[in-house]
């Protein structure tokens, strides 16, 4: 939201624009994810794919913004395994 608000915004589009297609699609499965349930935290997983191939993109295409891009694809990359492992661990504990 920061990028989309403060240190980038945007010229073009609409900031209420930009931040309702970025972070709705977070915001879906958070209610699920915060009470860690396992259906939920595979799907934010999955949704935060989106957002590694949106700053992939933007750090290949956009030079003056690619620290913002490397730094989307890195918090991207971080969501995506933990709540991968969040989700082994679940799957672990339910076999024992």
């Amino acid at each position: 939201m920061l990028w989309q608000t403060v240190l980038a915004p945007s010229t073009r589009f609409p900031v209420a624009l930009l931040l309702l297609l970025n972070i709705t699609p977070l915001l879906i499965p958070l209610r699920g994810f915060l009470n860690g349930d396992k259906k939920n935290c595979s799907w934010m997983a999955y949704i935060s794919l989106f957002y590694l191939i949106h700053g992939a993109v933007e750090c290949y295409a956009n030079a003056d913004e690619r620290w913002l891009a490397a730094l989307e694809v890195f918090l991207s990359l971080q969501l995506f395994f933990a709540a991968a492992l969040y989700v082994r661990s679940l799957s672990r504990d339910a076999r024992i």
